[in-house]
This record gives structure tokens, C-alpha cells and sequence, in this order.
């Protein structure tokens, strides 16, 4: 038996003794269907003083959230918004006494009191067996509903408060995953990966069993079974620049040794309930210093990456008045809507000619009212340090990319000298470090309008979306 599990049946035990005693106190098992019920089981839980009560209560909560209907846990969320913000009157008195006399301690005051009570209603509902797990869920919901009804950004920011602190990097495990990974696991790889579809299990053995690849997750010690995201990496003896080649089941392996590239060609964000929470980042860094440790030859770390946003925007452009200078060919176009023309060798080089520097303005050019670039991948990679660069033509020829991007993807170059450099000339200025070549695309073009000052922007636009 693992830790955690211990662990899990140490709290499931504390929660049955709590039931216990409130059942001793009176209290009653959540009625179903009862608002009135749950709003007052919420007050009852963040006045308790007692853990193992307080534990039982919490499991209630969210065992009744879990059997709740679409419109009873829309309901939930109103109820958190406009029952369970900030405390009115402690706030007012914490304002005055502030204003009064501006000490560490009316600053303490003035502190909590603005905090919403329904942030330390999560934290006890996270005291329930399996809470984390639950509210995670809950939160899932949460952004769908959010789309319809705006006003519970309120609620959410709560939920992405507190998740920021708890699936902070300091508590995340980065774990190997591989052909010997145990099958539920490997059942989720098959299940939330993103970016290239595995088909089977034959497909996902091709992509973790080789000796020239690798694949790591992390993983959270309250969600031992649940990877968080993970990263799959091709081992090379140069920068790829076709997914085909990757992914081929005919290739033949190389020797680890022998390599002297780290190909990172998918990231998958796998639970929903944590869009917006970071890990990325600390994602790609640890994994480029487990892959120093284990092959100290490599000399470069890359991407292979998509570009979600490519054809969309392409598609905006052409409905503009005034379309940018690289997307004013009307012939070009006019063949982009030719479903046959990548097996077209005319059609081909035209396109390829008209992509490419549309791709780069898209890239380099086209930003966002932040002032950042417009595509989510360029933004997460450009704000982890690295550089752009390569443009690859047709490069990855599934049903999904040509939809999405045309066939094109990126390389983005992690040079680990560079990458601080790099990071502070994208946050600090909305800088597009970029390979000579990449540049050479818009040679007659101005350049790209600055960024936003720092303090004006919202660092979540770095997390990855794709």
C-alpha cells in the first residue's frame, strides 16, 4: 500500500469518527434536493472548531454535490457567490479602523476581512476524503457555467486562488512514464492526449516502449492516479521538423546515445478544473534536467509545435478591410480552399511561398488587445524562455491540423543560456525572440507594435491552451 493510500484511510477513518459525533449532536444526513439544507450545512462547517466533525461534514457536502442535478449545482455557485463573499460589516469596521490608524495589525484585519468567507469554505470542503479530487470536479462545472453567467468569475478567481497554492510546484512529483506504467494510467495518456490523437494501444506502445523516447507526467500526492499534464519527447540527431517523421511505425530507433536532440512534440494539460493553474513551465525545465543528468551529449532542446489559432485567424484576415501584408495574395487563398492542393506539386510551392510569411506574421505580427502574441503556444513557449525558431511547411498533415493550422508547426528553441534572457525580453517587452531566418520572412514589413507594461497584462495568458 503507497503513502497516499495510507493516507486516504487515515482521513476516510478521522470522517467516520466525526459522523459519528454528529450524529451524537443531532445531526442529520443532506437531504436531497433541500438549498436550504446545504447553505446551512456550509455555515455549519466553517463554524466548526472540530476536525474530525468538520472532516465528516465536508465528505457530506460534497457527496451531496456529487449526486446534484445541473440546475441544483448551478444553484451551489449562486449560492456561493451571493451568501458567502466577504463578511459586509467586519469589512466596514476593518476599513475605518485602517484608515484610523494604519498599523501591521489593522492592515492584518483589513486583510482577512476582505477575503470571501467561501475561500475558507474550500479550504474545509478540501479536508474530505477525496476532496481535492472532488473540488477539482466542482470546478470543471464551474467554468461552464461561468461561460453563461460571467458573474461568477468571482467564484472562480476563489477556486484559482486557492488551486495555485495547492498544485504548487513544491508539491508536484515528476514521474517517468513508460510501457511498465501501470495500464489505468496509461488508459488516461490514451485519453487526454491533446495534441496528436493515439489511436490504440499499439500507437501509445510505439510512443513510450522505444529506447529513443521518452514520456514524464506530474502528478499530484492527493491524485496518485490522475496525471496532471505530460510531456512526450523524441530523442534525434537534429531538430525535427515533420510530426510524420515522429511518430512513424516503421522508423528505425536510435540509440540514446547517439542523440544529440530533445524533440518535445506534445503537451497535454489533462484536468479541466485546473485550466489557468501553471505547471508547464516547471514542467519542461525539470524534464530538460532529468534528460541532462541521463544523456549529458544532448546540446538541444526543441518543440514541435502547433499552431491552434493559425487558420482562424488567416480566415479574420481575409474578411478585413485592410489585411495584413503577407495575406494579400488572392491566388494563394483561393487555392487554400482546394481540399486536394497538399498533393498538388503547383499548388504546393505557391502555398508554401504564401505561408510561410503568413505563418511569420502571424507569429511576430499579429497580437491580442494585450499587446502579446495572438497565438497560446507562442505565448507559453515565448514566456518559458525560448526562441522561435523554424517555420515547418506541412508539416503535419492529420484531418485536425490542416483545419486548425493549414499543416504548419513551429520549432521553439530552448538554449539554456539564453532562456532568462529571452523570458525577460518577451515579459518585460512583448519581444519575439526569433531565429535570423524566421525575421528574413517579413524583411519589408514594420515591426510588430510593443506589448503592454507588465503591470498591465495577466500572467495567465501564459499558460498553455492547446
Amino acid at each position: 500500500m503507497n503513502t497516499s493510500s495510507i493516507f486516504g484511510d487515515m482521513l476516510q477513518a478521522i470522517a467516520d469518527r466525526g459522523r459519528r459525533l454528529l450524529s451524537f449532536s443531532g445531526w442529520q444526513p443532506l437531504q436531497p434536493h433541500n438549498r436550504k439544507d446545504l447553505e446551512k450545512a456550509c455555515e455549519n462547517l466553517l463554524s466548526r472548531r472540530g476536525e474530525a466533525s468538520g472532516m465528516a461534514l465536508a465528505g457530506d457536502i460534497l457527496q451531496r454535490w456529487e449526486r446534484s442535478s445541473d440546475d441544483e449545482r448551478r444553484a451551489f455557485m449562486v449560492m456561493l457567490l451571493e451568501k458567502f463573499g466577504p463578511d459586509s460589516e467586519r469589512l466596514e469596521k476593518a476599513i475605518e479602523a485602517y484608515r484610523a490608524e494604519r498599523t501591521p495589525q489593522t492592515l492584518r484585519e483589513l486583510h482577512d476581512a476582505a477575503e470571501p468567507r467561501r475561500q475558507e469554505l474550500i479550504r474545509r470542503l478540501n479536508l474530505a476524503p477525496n476532496g481535492i479530487a472532488t473540488l477539482v470536479r466542482m470546478r470543471e462545472t464551474l467554468l461552464d457555467l461561468k461561460a453563461e453567467q460571467p458573474d461568477l468569475e468571482a467564484v472562480d478567481a476563489d477556486f484559482a486562488h486557492l488551486f495555485g497554492s495547492w498544485f504548487n510546484r513544491g508539491f508536484l512529483m515528476l514521474t517517468p512514464i513508460d510501457w511498465s506504467t501501470p495500464a489505468n494510467i496509461l488508459e488516461k495518456i490514451i485519453r487526454y492526449e491533446a495534441v496528436h490523437e493515439i489511436h490504440d494501444w499499439d500507437e501509445l506502445r510505439r510512443r513510450l516502449d522505444p529506447e529513443d523516447r521518452r514520456c514524464f507526467a506530474f502528478f499530484h500526492p492527493q491524485l496518485v492516479d490522475e496525471p496532471l499534464i505530460f510531456v512526450e519527447v523524441a530523442l534525434t540527431k537534429s531538430i525535427s521538423s515533420s510530426i510524420a517523421e515522429l511518430l512513424d511505425g516503421d522508423r528505425t530507433p536510435i540509440r540514446p546515445a547517439e542523440a544529440t536532440t530533445a524533440v518535445f512534440y506534445s503537451i497535454s494539460n489533462c484536468q479541466k478544473g485546473l485550466r489557468g493553474i501553471s505547471f508547464g513551465n516547471f514542467l519542461i525545465k525539470q524534464v530538460v534536467e532529468e534528460l541532462r543528468r541521463e544523456l549529458p551529449r544532448l546540446e538541444n532542446f526543441a518543440t514541435l509545435s502547433p499552431l491552434p489559432g493559425f487558420a482562424a485567424w488567416l480566415a479574420a484576415e481575409r474578411e478585413t478591410d485592410a489585411p495584413a501584408p503577407a495575406v494579400r495574395d488572392q491566388e494563394a487563398l483561393a487555392l487554400l480552399d482546394e481540399p486536394g492542393w497538399p498533393d498538388d506539386p503547383e499548388a504546393r510551392a505557391t502555398l508554401e511561398a504564401f505561408l510561410l510569411p503568413a505563418t511569420a506574421h502571424y507569429l511576430l505580427r499579429a497580437r491580442n488587445r494585450r499587446g502579446l502574441p495572438v497565438d497560446p503556444v507562442a505565448r507559453f513557449h515565448l514566456g518559458n524562455g525560448a526562441r522561435l525558431e523554424r517555420i515547418n511547411f506541412l508539416a503535419d498533415r492529420s484531418p485536425r491540423a490542416m483545419r486548425q493550422s493549414h499543416g504548419m508547426m513551429v520549432n521553439y528553441l530552448y538554449r539554456l543560456g539564453d532562456i532568462e534572457a529571452n523570458h525577460e525580453a518577451f515579459v518585460e517587452h512583448g519581444e519575439v525572440v526569433s531565429a535570423p531566418a524566421v525575421k528574413r520572412l517579413l524583411r519589408n514589413e514594420r515591426p510588430a507594435p510593443r506589448a503592454l507594461p507588465p503591470a498591465k497584462r495577466k500572467d495567465a495568458d501564459q499558460e498553455l491552451t492547446s
